[in-house]
């Protein structure tokens, strides 16, 4: 029996886990190459994964609601047509063992081998219990900081194995459960502040993982008028998200009001050839255009902090805030600042539709350099937005309102009133990378762009 091996798939370079959704074939089945096979859910978007080659499906190694890192094994087709293995103890054995990673010598523990081995064997404990201490690296790198036996915590996993969610659940059992009483111990005196040595040792390995990569939420007493429920996938990883990106980047807002005379102008002298050409170019398209080529102009601004290095970004990719109602996702306009204000309206319909109707690709919605959210759309006159991971800024858009403003007559000199639309734009930055005097000159710049916007755009 030739046995390939279907792993969950890096759907993007900032995704380092995925969880199985679905299962879409059953063991036994049938499956013809890039046929779907199981449903994914990560933290950018939910995906089918095809079958890498026509075969049997053989052995089902994740469940469904299980959450493994990318490159993890979920499964395994049989090339050759040959049977679906049967139910009995000796296939349990091998069906779920972890697969193997890439051998480091400073990770010895991430190395084990996809098969039941000799030295598997030698281990004392049954296949089953061999198998519960071979959860997912992102389930022992947990056991491990938290100092968790896995082998006394209760696997809910394929043949017992212990999930992300069972390792959760044990920890926050664990937390409530009353402290036992202390043992009275002689110590010796502790210093009165910690030695550098000492500091050095307690200081984490990695960073991110210890602090940027966990978010653990506050909880609070239910009353008896209230409604409990669970947050769904979307709502849970954009909290997850938030609380990171709020972690990493000292966030600092900068806000100018905008004139949007010329764009009303022309977008109503023009919209009806634009209808003819198939295009609707809203308001959005003119500060996108407008937007993108300005960031050509300000390279720290379409730039993110790495470490003590600043990646400055070759491309302008403009991630767009979209409405999911619930729900909020951001695909990406690529290379923005090379299409034309028509070519940017009709990517602007076509990513909205399809990201409301989930037919998102994985790599439309990766890679931004710089996002744009529009809660203006719905009346707001403004907001704060928070700045995405991986990138250094973040224009929010306002209402676009008509007010009474006092103008000045280029000609004469003279003030008058006037009735002209405007709104307020909202620029967040991250403050490492971004000093308060850039990003005033940035804000300035879109305004005149947009307030003297070109008619051959």
């Amino acid at each position: 029996m030739a046995r390939i091996e279907v792993p969950m798939p890096q759907m993007g370079e900032s995704i380092a886990e995925g969880t199985v959704s679905k299962w879409l074939k059953q063991l036994g089945d049938q499956v013809e190459r890039d046929e779907p096979i199981l449903e994914i859910s990560t933290d950018k978007v939910d995906a089918e994964i095809p079958a890498p080659q026509s075969g049997t499906l053989v052995e089902i190694s994740v469940e469904e609601g299980e959450t493994v890192e990318v490159g993890t094994i979920v499964a395994y087709l049989d090339t050759e047509g040959g049977a679906a293995p049967a139910a009995s103890a000796e296939a349990d054995d091998d069906a779920g063992e972890e697969p193997a990673e890439e051998p480091q010598a400073e990770a010895p523990s991430e190395t084990e081998t996809a098969q039941v081995t000799d030295a598997d064997a030698a281990e004392p404990g049954s296949a089953e219990e061999r198998l519960k201490q071979r959860s997912t690296p992102v389930v022992r790198r947990m056991a491990e900081e938290h100092e968790v036996d896995l082998s006394q915590v209760e696997g809910t996993g394929h043949a017992g194995r212990v999930t992300k969610q069972d390792l959760e659940a044990h920890l926050e059992k664990a937390e409530k459960a009353p402290a036992q009483p202390p043992v009275e111990e002689k110590k010796p005196a502790a210093p009165s502040r910690p030695t550098k040595e000492a500091a050095a040792a307690a200081a984490p390995s990695d960073l991110w993982t210890t602090f940027y990569g966990q978010v653990q939420h506050p909880e609070f007493p239910v009353r008896d008028a209230d409604r409990v429920e669970s947050m769904d996938k979307i709502r849970r990883l954009t909290a997850e998200h938030m609380v990171l990106a709020k972690r990493v980047a000292p966030h600092v807002h900068s806000f100018i009001e905008i004139d949007f005379t010329q764009v009303d102008r022309i977008r109503r002298e023009n919209k009806k050839r634009w209808a003819e050409q198939g295009a609707r170019v809203s308001f959005t398209a003119f500060v996108i255009w407008a937007l993108s080529r300005v960031l050509r102009d300000y390279p720290s601004v379409n730039a993110t902090a790495s470490g003590n290095n600043v990646i400055y970004r070759g491309n302008v990719n403009i991630g767009v805030a979209v409405d999911l109602d619930p729900g909020l996702i951001v695909p990406v306009i690529r290379d923005a600042d090379h299409l034309s204000l028509v070519g940017i309206g009709k990517k602007v319909v076509d990513l909205a539709e399809r990201a409301r109707n989930r037919q998102l690709g994985p790599a439309e919605i990766q890679g931004a350099t710089f996002s744009l959210t529009n809660p203006g759309v719905l009346g707001t006159m403004v907001g704060l937005p928070i700045i995405p991971k991986g990138t250094a800024g973040i224009l929010g858009t306002g209402a676009i309102e008509k007010r009474v403003v006092a103008v000045e007559d280029p000609e004469t000199g003279q003030d008058s009133v006037a009735i002209r639309k405007r709104s307020i734009f909202s620029l967040g930055y991250d403050h490492r990378i971004v000093d308060g005097a850039d990003a005033a000159r940035f804000l300035a710049d879109l305004k005149e762009m947009l307030e003297t916007f070109p008619e051959d755009a």
